[in-house]
């Protein structure tokens, strides 16, 4: 009870910040009955000075990765990029000369995941690269629920061991689910194996909310 009403003093907090009345929907409660899992891929690992470089993302529904309803966008911006970071996922700055600007690409993303809550792996990251763009655009910060794999994963496995080092990197949280590797890493393969992992630890169930 104190919970909720802590969590519904933020969002209206937030939602009172909001300079663009345009995206009021991201607030509203969320009626698809989907949720949608992203990922990005960015300069590095540091919110405040990283860009990012593209955003993937697919929605589920009813225990279904929803492959028909992706969203991937390239975004160009004055950032260089490591060729530490190439090594990760592949994106050159020569890759983006044709790709969008922050103020296409984000309104576009916002868009897409409407209200519905994200899943994601390690998605504070990926939530702090998205707040990083849309708090000095639109006065806000994403009030979207948000449902972490990685938590779901460890809270499962501490029961068995209880005294235990939990193994949280993504490939052996997707070996022990059994999902396959799609193999090319990119925002898009990332989102969809991501949102089979979540499936795989709910059983199907969607119990998140």
């Amino acid at each position: 009870m104190f919970f909720e009403m802590f969590k519904d003093f933020f969002k209206n907090r937030n939602l009172k910040r909001l300079k663009d009345e345009r995206f009021k929907f991201l607030f509203e409660a969320d009626v698809s009955g989907e949720y949608v899992v992203f990922d990005t891929e960015t300069t590095g690992l540091n919110p405040k000075k990283d860009e990012i470089l593209s955003i993937g993302a697919v929605k589920i529904k009813d225990n279904k990765i929803l492959t028909s309803q992706t969203f991937e966008v390239f975004i160009n911006n004055s950032c260089e990029i490591s060729s530490e970071s190439t090594k990760i996922h592949g994106i050159r700055k020569i890759d983006l000369v044709d790709a969008k600007t922050t103020l296409e690409a984000i309104p576009e993303f916002l868009e897409f995941i409407g209200s519905r809550p994200l899943v994601g792996y390690y998605l504070e990251f990926d939530i702090a690269m998205i707040n990083k763009y849309i708090k000095p655009m639109y006065g806000i910060t994403l009030p979207n629920q948000q449902i972490e794999i990685s938590e779901i994963y460890y809270n499962q496995k501490i029961k068995f061991i209880p005294q235990g080092n939990i193994d949280l990197r993504f490939d052996t949280i997707l070996e022990n689910c059994l999902v396959p590797n799609m193999g090319t890493h990119n925002a898009v393969n990332d989102a969809i194996m991501t949102g089979l992992i979540y499936l795989k630890l709910t059983q199907g169930k969607n119990n998140e909310r």
